[in-house]
């Protein structure tokens, strides 16, 4: 399994999510057994979807139990300064001379049009561990790229 990271808000977040999601599995619960009450459960679509829905809902519940018990907090004092690890922020440079930014996130806090990446995506990948002015050859889907480290600064 790999780790999760999450950062102190990621964290809150993924938690807030559990009380109303066991509010709903508690309600559709009884809306099956209303409906196991009316008989013939064959054609009975309130029962079928309502059981459906539960069966989404457990899953949901059961995915965010384990990654919140699993989860690795980013703490901002505790991320190495200088290296590109989880939770910094890196200013790079590709070969074209343009220069890129990304914030290094756990996979439920990615969001690319944001600016932060999955610290399990290809770049990152390529990228952890370097140092300022270090030269990364990273394997992307389109091809290898290089990347020049330019800054390296903790980002949460």
């Amino acid at each position: 399994m790999i780790d999760t990271f999450l950062t102190r808000a990621g964290y809150e977040k993924l938690a807030n999510e559990l009380g109303p999601l066991k509010k709903q599995k508690v309600q559709l619960s009884q809306d099956i057994a209303e409906a196991r009450e009316k008989g013939d459960l064959k054609e009975n679509a309130e029962y079928h979807s309502a059981k459906e829905r539960l069966g989404e809902i457990m899953s949901r519940i059961a995915k965010i139990q384990d990654k919140l018990q699993n989860a690795k907090i980013i703490d901002e004092l505790k991320i190495p300064r200088g290296v590109v690890s989880v939770g910094c922020k890196v200013t790079m440079e590709d070969e074209d001379g343009d220069s890129l930014s990304y914030i290094l996130v756990g996979e439920d806090e990615s969001d690319p049009t944001d600016g932060k990446i999955s610290v399990y995506s290809p770049l990152a990948q390529g990228i952890l561990g370097k140092k300022i002015g270090e030269q990364a050859q990273v394997e992307l889907p389109a091809g290898i790229r290089g990347f020049k480290i330019l800054k390296v600064e903790p980002a949460l």
